[in-house]
């Protein structure tokens, strides 16, 4: 039986993780099964298999399920013969880990600030908060912009980095678009057919229906 992906169509994480696998070409051998998810709109069937109540999870034929986007592209990228795309040995592994590190924490401070700004309680909002996290983004786009590696060989940091970016301006956050460099590569990036084959879409969902 095929490895059964549980995603969300609007996660940037469940994102990285599907385009990683068509990256390395296993994608077709993969069943993706959408789950609403939300700390405030529990998700039976998703905590079942990740006591943090989170997707991406990774069901596999009698063994256990994997979870968190970086352990699954982890997995799946000793699935294939080609390259691999989490890079093994030296500087370039560690540029590509520190690269995913940046795009994983710009995407949680981008959910930061969306709590902040559209899904909590008017009342309960912290303006402080939300520009503390936007200037993560902002410092994070400034340092993508002199830093980055535009090579042609891609790995898990371009993945990361693209899912991120794409899923920033799909909810309308602060924009990277100020950056020629960091611009003409995500443009560039976003037409890989990995890309077009995983567009999101979808709004998220933070209460059960009828609550």
């Amino acid at each position: 039986m095929s490895p059964t992906l549980l995603y969300q169509t609007h996660s940037p994480f469940a994102r990285k993780a599907l385009v990683f696998a068509h990256e390395a070409g296993i994608a077709a051998d993969i069943a993706v099964v959408h789950h609403e998810t939300s700390p405030t709109a529990r998700n039976d069937e998703v905590f079942r298999h990740n006591p943090l109540g989170k997707v991406p999870i990774l069901l596999r034929t009698d063994l256990p399920a994997i979870f968190d986007s970086t352990v699954i592209c982890a997995y799946f990228d000793t699935l294939h013969d080609g390259p691999k795309l989490i890079p093994e040995d030296g500087e370039v592994r560690w540029h590509a880990l520190r690269l995913e590190a940046v795009a994983q924490g710009m995407a949680e401070a981008g959910i930061q600030v969306r709590w902040e700004t559209v899904r909590r309680p008017k009342a309960l909002r912290y303006s402080d908060l939300r520009d503390g996290y936007i200037e993560k983004l902002e410092t994070s786009f400034a340092w993508l912009e002199s830093e980055m590696d535009f090579g042609p060989d891609i790995h898990i940091g371009h993945i990361a980095l693209a899912t991120t970016l794409d899923w920033l301006a799909f909810r309308d956050l602060p924009s990277f678009r100020s950056h020629a460099r960091l611009s003409r590569w995500f443009d560039s990036f976003s037409r890989r057919p990995s890309m077009e084959a995983t567009l999101l879409y979808g709004d998220t969902v933070d209460q059960k229906p009828g609550a």
